[in-house]
This record gives structure tokens, C-alpha cells and sequence, in this order.
């Protein structure tokens, strides 16, 4: 098939670079000007040596053929030498990606600087459509400050008007004042609402001068005064709606130690200057700067070593303001306040332990002396922050006596840093049911189950059951099917699982006694008259362990077992000896003094629970220690029931001196072993008090010592 004149320029150009390595500089050069030559009607120059060795190249018709004047002129007639053709090429390659970066440096200036313009327009006169707006990296879309002011009265309902104005609901006099009360008031718009001209607050503070008196006013940035001792600057700029400073939201905390601990939030120093009632904790106002920040919740992960140590912080009975102590150890009559003393020493213990965990095991909140619950909670909640160290809570009888319910302490807890505390699911009764996972060092199944339940207040029924609330039947269902839906992925992890189990309330089974039992037993449990079976349930889900708060001066460890109890009954009764019943009613013997049992002086030898276990020898290392097994170890019916002591000043103390204290428990995944002490606030505050094993190889075991 005979090509056209244009299939030969194709064909020999790309013959060309299938030449010798010099070669195709040449004949590119020759090959425009031989076809003028022939379009002149004048014969190409003769052929020197070099043009024969481009023959081969272009191939024996390149003269014979008829070439386009216009694809002759594609091509750039320069006569070259084979060593001034490779610096051209070269000088040519090395030209394009400078072309390249400029062009692209050009473009990207010049969208920087269109960028910036817009950005410079949208600043102050809001160029760009709100979809787009709401979408720049400065912009926090929501709401702005623009007034802050308080309104007091006395026998009016003290609201402005709620088109213009939103009130704080919350009495700065704490509903003391015999007629008078007062509100914080604010001002607040969307800022696409905002139109030129309107003000937004960047700052306020609180005294009786003037905060701007030695300072250079700039612009309209003046401080601008208002009821109660409170000073705002407010800035009319536009851009100024988008910074990071300007006020989003205001808050009212109460009391000397008032602290935040949500994040972008700071309280003010100095107290609204209001005429306060004697007692009354005074009124404090806290501020966001800027868009809400996110919360980043921790993933509870055993140790690299292993271990995993939980803090039980049980009955804090924190309140609005200081507080009062209640029968403080020791008495010496000077002045006591509550919640520093109590905080004091819980910080003590979390930079002394460093647990990777707190349990707030319920009545956080003294609602007696807790007018302002939220107040109150800030406290614990700012604590464990500070330390960084994550925190669940549930809630006992007296949370929610205060001016906060359940759910809505919980909406508050789940919103903070560090707090894993949840709600649980609406369909069952209570707030508070859910469980939280504890993963192994490295993987994603877990070491540890830790089940919260809600044992609710006071007796809902209480002539027929006098005291107080139990555990419902829709709850303990929940329970069961939880745990058989986590059974699955449980039996995948590489050690033994554990599951331990919190509440408020003590089970009916705290009542039992001449069991083996560690600590001491001050007063009566306070368990409720009707047994929903909640004990039965956690043995039979395979939880080890129970803990719970509510009776401040009890502080044991009770093995629960109900096997044992009914072979003793049965050998009573062959005896002939009557066995009185002792799983609902309290041993007047063992009410009110207190019972440091050790639980091997109170098995048989032959009791598995004493039963000495094959010690490691000195020179034999962990590595060539056997393994420990990965199976989980058969079902048993014991479980230990233990209480962890009241820690808070602000509730009762009493019971022949009873000094407030923390009991922590350890778990070791590598070894399925749990370990429980306590720690003292005073007296011996250094040891580990009743330290002992109560689980060991996934088995639930005696009373057994502390120590490694």
C-alpha cells in the first residue's frame, strides 16, 4: 500500500529516531531544506559522505516524494553539527518545566490573592452566600453575644422581653432571698442575621471600676456598663463575629470554687456585686469564646504491662459553694470545708495510684446543699480532667434531690472531656444502664467488661418494702442479654475475660453475714426489703465482682456464695442445730462494731477457697512461668460483694470515728487476676489497707493476701 505525503512525514520522523544516535538531529535538519530545493525547481545539493549515512535513516524515496510546503514548514531549518544537537535538545528539555513551575506559580498567586480579596469583602460587608459562609475555616456558624445584662425584682416574674431577650434560668440568689430574686439576661443573634452596624461582646468582666481606666481606648472598643458589676466590650467590625474571642454562650456557676471544666469555657474571678443572702454562695458568670470544641472521648486500653487500675470514688456529697464537714477525723473544732478537704485527697490519691479509670459509684451530689447541682458536679468533672484520667458515673438517692434530674445531669456529663458516662437505652427503667469496654494493650477485643446499673432512690412501696428501690426485672433482662451478646467476642480475646458489675445501692445479699468477708461492717446495709434477683443474674452472666456506695462507714468485701450457704443450712439441719437466716435480716452482733474478718480463719482447710496454690520459685522467671490459660474457667456460683467506702465530707460520717476513704481495683489481664485496697484520708495514709486477691486465673477466690 502506497503512503501519502503526509504518511511519509509521519512514517520517517518516527524512522528517524530509530537511527543512529546523532543521526536524526541531521536528517531533521536536511529534510526541509531538500524539499524547497525541489519546490524551486532546483536540484538538491550533491550528497556528501554524511548524507549517505542518512539514507538509512530517512529511506531511498524521501526525495522521490512530493512533501507539503505546509508540513515543510513544521519544521525549522538549522544546519547542526551532532554536538550542537544534543545541547539543544537539551537546552530545549530543560526550558519546558521551567514554563511549567511559572505558569503554575502565576496561577496559584493570582487565586491566593482573588482568595484573599473575597475573604477581605466577606469581612465586612458578608459578600459571599451563607451556604458558602458557613463553610470558611474562621467561621463558627450559630450564635453570637450582643448584650449581657440583670434583671432583679421582687415580686414580679423578672423576664424582659423574650423576643429581644433570653434568660439564664437560674436564680442568682438561689431562691434565698425572701422577695427578691435576680436573672442574667442576654442577647443573642445568628450571625448571618447580623447586619452592619450591630455589636458583638469580645470581653467582660465583673468589679466596680472601670475596666479600660489606664487603658487606650482603640476605636469603639470602649467597656460599656451594666447591672450587678458587669463590664462588656463589644466590637461592631464584622470580621470580629468570626474570631476565635468573641462571646458565644454565658453561663451562671455558683460559689468560691466554681471552676469549668468544658472546654473553651472560663469562669470570672470576681462575684455579680449583688446584695446576697447571709450563706448564700454568690453567682459567678462563665463564658465560651468561639465555636464549640469537640470532645474527644479516650478508648479505656489495659496497660503495656498488662494491667488496667480502677479508682471507686463513692458518695463525694459535693455541694454549691464549700460546704460543710460532718463528723470529720479528727474533730479538733476548726473550721472544716467539705468539698476542699474532699478533693484535696482524691487528687491526692489519683497522683499517688494513677488509676487508669474512675468509677463515681452515685451520690456525687449532695441535692440537700446543692441548689446548684451543676455547680456542684463541675467540680469532680473538672478534677479528673485535669488529670486526664477518664470517669463513668451512676446515681444514687440523693443526685437528683437537687435542681437537676437524672437525665439531665447525664445530658451534662456526656457533653464533658474525659466522662464515658451514658445514658443508656429509654426502653428500661432508670438512667444510667450501659456497660463500657476495656480493651487489651494492643487489639480490639476486651480485657475487662464493666457494667453500670441504675438502683434508682427510695422504695416505691414503702409499707409493703420499707427503705429502698431495687434493681427492675426489665434491667436485669437487659443485663442478661447483653452480656450473651458480648460472650461471642469475649471468647475471642487471647486471655480470659473479666466482667465486675457497679451500683449505688447494696443487693439484699450485702446482708449476709459470717461469710468471708474483708474490711469492716459499721452499720447496717441498707439494701432493699424485696430481692429482684439481680445477685443470681450477675453470677450467672459470669460477672466476679460487684461494688457499690450508699452506706458510708461499710467498707468489706463479702464472698457471695450461695452453694456453700445452703450445704451449711443442710448440715445445721442434720445437726439438729437451728441455722438462723441471715439473707434479709441484719446479725445484731455485727451492726455496730467493726468485723476485719480474715477469710482464711473462716473456710475449712479443704475449702477450695483456701486451698494453697504452688508458689514460683525465686530463681524462676516470669517467661518460664506456664501461661495462663486462654479458656474462660467454668461457671461458679460465688461472686464478691464489695462496698468502697464513703470519701465525701459533706455526707455522714460517724460510726465510732470512721475515716473517709478509696478503694481501688486492679486487674491484671495477663494473669485474669483482680486485686482490691483501700486508701485512707487519714491515719495510716500511706499503706494498702485489706489488700487482697479476689480473682485469680478468671476464678473467683478467697480472701487471700495482698502482695505479687
Amino acid at each position: 500500500m502506497e503512503a501519502s505525503g503526509d504518511d511519509w512525514v509521519i512514517f520517517n520522523a518516527v524512522s528517524i529516531w530509530m537511527g543512529p544516535p546523532h543521526a536524526p538531529l541531521e536528517a531533521l535538519a536536511r529534510l526541509p531544506h531538500a524539499a524547497r530545493q525541489e519546490r524551486r525547481g532546483r536540484s538538491p545539493p550533491e550528497t556528501s559522505t554524511d548524507d549517505e549515512n542518512l539514507k538509512p535513516v530517512l529511506g531511498p524515496s524521501i526525495a522521490k516524494s512530493t512533501l507539503s510546503s505546509k508540513k515543510m514548514e513544521m519544521y525549522h531549518y538549522t544546519k547542526y553539527t551532532p554536538a550542537q544537537s544534543t545541547v539543544h535538545v537539551e537546552a530545549q528539555t530543560m526550558r519546558m518545566p521551567r514554563r511549567i513551575v511559572r505558569t503554575s506559580f502565576q496561577l496559584t498567586s493570582l487565586l491566593f490573592l482573588l482568595f484573599f480579596l473575597v475573604y477581605l469583602l466577606d469581612s465586612h460587608y458578608q459578600v459571599l452566600p451563607t451556604s458558602i459562609h458557613n463553610h470558611l475555616p474562621a467561621h463558627h456558624p450559630g450564635l453570637v453575644i450582643t448584650d449581657i445584662t440583670v434583671k432583679s425584682c421582687s415580686f414580679s416574674s423578672c423576664k424582659l422581653d423574650p423576643t429581644i431577650w433570653h434568660r439564664i434560668e437560674k436564680d442568682l440568689l438561689l431562691k434565698k432571698g425572701w422577695v427578691t430574686k435576680g436573672y442574667v439576661h442576654i442577647q443573642r443573634k445568628k450571625e448571618a442575621d447580623l447586619k452592619v452596624g450591630d455589636k458583638v461582646i469580645m470581653d467582660v468582666k465583673v468589679g466596680r471600676l472601670d475596666p479600660g481606666l489606664g487603658e487606650e481606648a482603640k476605636d469603639a472598643e470602649v467597656w460599656e456598663k451594666r447591672p450587678a458589676g458587669i463590664w462588656i466590650k463589644r466590637s461592631a467590625k464584622r470580621h470580629d463575629s468570626d474570631s476565635s474571642s468573641v462571646i458565644t454562650a454565658v453561663d451562671v456557676l455558683f460559689g468560691a470554687d466554681a471552676v469549668e471544666p468544658r472546654l473553651g469555657w472560663e469562669v470570672r474571678d470576681q462575684a455579680l456585686t449583688l446584695d446576697y443572702p447571709k450563706d448564700t454562695p454568690e453567682a459567678r458568670l462563665t463564658l465560651r469564646r468561639g465555636a464549640p470544641k469537640k470532645v474527644e472521648l479516650p478508648v479505656p486500653r489495659v496497660r503495656k504491662d498488662g494491667k488496667f487500675k480502677i479508682m471507686q470514688v463513692a458518695d463525694l456529697h459535693l455541694s454549691t459553694g464549700l460546704g460543710h464537714c460532718r463528723e470529720p477525723v479528727p474533730n479538733d473544732g476548726k473550721n472544716c470545708d467539705a468539698d476542699p478537704r474532699t478533693l484535696e485527697f482524691v487528687a491526692k490519691m489519683l497522683d499517688e495510684e494513677k488509676p487508669d479509670f474512675v468509677v463515681l459509684s452515685g451520690d456525687q451530689v449532695n441535692g440537700e446543699t446543692a441548689p446548684d447541682a451543676q455547680s456542684a458536679a463541675f467540680k469532680f468533672a473538672h478534677l479528673f480532667a485535669q488529670h486526664h484520667v477518664p470517669y463513668a458515673a451512676i446515681y444514687g438517692n440523693h443526685d437528683d434531690e437537687g435542681s437537676l434530674t437524672r437525665q439531665t445531669t447525664t445530658d451534662l456529663l456526656t457533653s464533658l472531656p474525659y466522662s464515658l458516662t451514658q445514658p443508656g437505652p429509654n426502653t428500661i427503667p432508670g438512667v444510667g444502664n450501659y456497660f463500657i469496654r476495656v480493651l487489651s494493650h494492643t487489639g480490639h477485643h476486651a480485657a475487662l467488661t464493666m457494667y453500670f446499673l441504675d438502683t434508682h432512690s427510695y422504695s416505691p412501696d414503702d409499707k409493703k418494702y420499707h427503705g429502698y428501690d431495687w434493681i427492675k426485672p426489665e434491667q436485669i433482662k437487659w443485663f442478661r442479654d447483653t452480656a450473651e451478646s458480648l460472650r461471642k467476642d469475649d471468647e475471642r480475646y487471647s486471655h480470659i475475660h473479666l466482667d465486675m458489675a457497679f451500683i449505688h445501692i447494696p443487693l439484699p445479699e450485702y446482708r449476709d453475714v459470717g461469710k468471708v468477708m474483708v474490711g469492716e461492717r459499721r452499720e447496717p446495709p441498707t439494701a432493699p426489703g424485696y430481692n429482684s434477683g439481680f445477685r443470681d443474674a450477675l453470677v450467672e452472666m459470669g460477672v466476679s465482682a460487684a461494688s457499690c456506695g450508699h452506706d458510708h462507714a461499710n467498707d468489706y468485701c463479702l464472698l457471695s456464695d450461695k452453694k456453700a450457704q445452703s450445704a451449711a443450712k443442710l448440715r445445721a439441719r442434720d445437726d439438729s442445730s437451728p441455722t438462723p437466716d441471715t439473707s434479709t435480716q441484719d446479725s445484731p452482733s455485727a451492726e455496730f462494731k467493726a468485723l476485719p474478718i480474715d477469710a482464711t480463719t473462716n473456710t475449712p482447710p479443704s475449702s477450695p477457697l483456701t486451698e494453697e496454690k504452688p508458689e514460683r520459685k525465686k530463681d524462676e522467671s516470669p517467661a518460664s512461668a506456664p501461661p495462663p490459660p486462654s479458656k474462660p474457667p467454668p461457671r461458679s456460683d460465688k461472686i464478691w460483694l464489695c462496698y468502697g467506702g464513703g470519701v465525701g465530707f459533706g455526707g455522714y460520717g460517724g460510726y465510732n470515728n470512721y475515716v473517709r476513704r478509696l478503694r481501688f481495683f486492679e486487674m491484671d489481664a495477663n494473669e485474669a487476676r483482680i486485686r482490691t485496697w483501700k486508701r485512707l484520708e487519714y491515719g495510716d495514709t500511706s499503706s494498702r489497707i485489706d489488700e487482697q486477691v479476689i480473682v485469680d486465673g478468671g476464678v473467683v477466690v478467697g480472701g487471700e493476701g495482698g502482695g505479687d
